[in-house]
């Protein structure tokens, strides 16, 4: 695998006819910036980091919530299955509505779903009726309304940048996911310990305004008209197309592999905050805070990274990733547990955002919706299950080794994938 995706970055004779004109992009050095020439673009990518804002406000208090109500590592692993388990099982099926159906009508209404769910959570907190039932029920309906965005909102950036800045518009999708994943933990930490929880469910609900409206002010030109065909044919045409590719395949499910093993410590994260490193709100939130510093030097650095390193990344900043979560679960001291949280951010999110690169790369527009599901199942909708073992398992031999196993066998993936990548 690693052998064909460098010759591949490397020659554009080795390219097939429908890819040709990616690799000049690849091998480009321009600016970042460059990418915000597109008026779509500026107005997705202020409207999202405003959201994502809030979604990170309301993921963190939602975590804290729960554990502060139950103080159970099993309902925290629960909460966190529910709300990413329908990014696994609904995925293929969004994807194929991604290729068939308006990208921009369907963000509309996931984004609308989702700013209504943010609301009646925040109303049944501040009220202060708020049970661990309909936390899940909630959480459960993001998950879904998530499946349909999430695949969505990865194919329609093509449409936003054109596929000659497709890498850079990926860079920078992963420079304000991971900006947003810096400050909106940090915020969070700060209000619930002000004001409580149910104000971040409250202002996440308002940030979702600001994708609506530039989701209305975009001038989107209509994707091609695909000829009819049977949804079940393509569900298992996608399927088809990622399990024959080799590269993709590997790609994929090394990427499983360190979602389903290693991810899951961001769960059991208020279990470190509060009785590890004997913390409140504010640690929590600075500790995720940390996580997300890390990931964004990682997105930083790989829109930097020369074109024929990228499909080295993978195997090593997942197995790099494994050894960060193995010191962070020894560790009992606050400032070191931060130290230690950064880089563990960098490499799952350097291994994130080049599978993603290289899949955009390889995969042909046509499938496109489809391929970016299967790397959404992969990326996040494996987490929950990886999260709902987690909680199982700490709660019979405790936090830091379960954190410790996640790493190692995170380390023993990645050397497989890469032995049977260069074979």
């Amino acid at each position: 695998m690693v052998d064909a995706l460098r010759a591949q970055l490397e020659d554009d004779s080795g390219v097939p006819d429908a890819l040709e004109p990616l690799p000049a992009p690849l091998q480009a050095r321009g600016s970042l910036l460059s990418v915000f020439r597109h008026r779509n673009y500026r107005l997705y990518f202020t409207g999202q980091l405003i959201s994502l804002i809030g979604f990170w406000m309301q993921a963190i208090a939602q975590s804290w919530l729960v554990y502060r109500m139950t103080d159970s590592t099993l309902l925290l692993g629960l909460v966190g299955f529910a709300g990413q388990a329908p990014v696994f099982f609904i995925s293929p099926f969004a994807g194929v509505t991604a290729d068939r159906v308006n990208r921009r009508r369907i963000l509309f209404v996931t984004q609308t779903l989702m700013m209504s769910f943010a609301f009646i959570l925040a109303t049944l907190t501040l009220t202060g009726v708020i049970q661990v039932w309909e936390i899940i029920v909630l959480a459960s309906s993001f998950g879904m309304a998530n499946a349909f965005d999430i695949p969505t909102r990865q194919s329609f950036t093509v449409e936003l940048v054109g596929r000659a800045d497709l890498p850079r518009a990926i860079a920078l999708n992963s420079i304000m996911f991971n900006s947003a994943r810096l400050a909106g933990p940090a915020a969070a930490g700060i209000v619930v310990g002000l004001v409580g929880e149910g104000w971040c469910f409250a202002l996440n609900g308002v940030s979702y305004l600001a994708v609506l409206t530039s989701l209305m002010l975009m001038t989107v030109t209509a994707q091609p008209v695909r000829p009819p065909s049977h949804p079940l044919t393509d569900l298992r045409e996608g399927f088809r197309y990622v399990s024959t590719h080799p590269s993709i395949r590997t790609l994929l499910l090394l990427l499983a592999a360190s979602s389903f093993f290693g991810a899951s410590y961001l769960t059991l994260m208020p279990v470190f905050a509060r009785d590890i490193l004997h913390g409140g709100s504010e640690s929590l939130g600075f500790l995720m805070a940390a996580v997300g510093a890390g990931a964004l030097v990682g997105a930083l650095a790989l829109s930097r990274l020369p074109h024929k390193w990228l499909p080295f990344i993978p195997a090593i900043s997942g197995a790099f990733f494994g050894l960060c979560l193995i010191l962070f679960s020894q560790s009992t001291i606050f400032l070191l547990s931060l130290a230690l949280l950064m880089p563990a951010g960098f490499g799952l999110m350097a291994q994130g955002i080049s599978t993603n690169t290289l899949i955009q790369t390889l995969v042909d527009d046509a499938m496109r919706g489809r391929v970016m599901a299967y790397y959404v199942m992969c990326f996040m909708g494996i987490m929950p299950f990886g999260a709902l073992i987690a909680g199982w398992v700490s709660h019979h031999v405790g936090v830091p080794e379960t954190v410790a196993l996640g790493g190692s066998l995170c380390i023993v993936s990645a050397a497989v994938a890469y032995v049977f990548g260069k074979r």
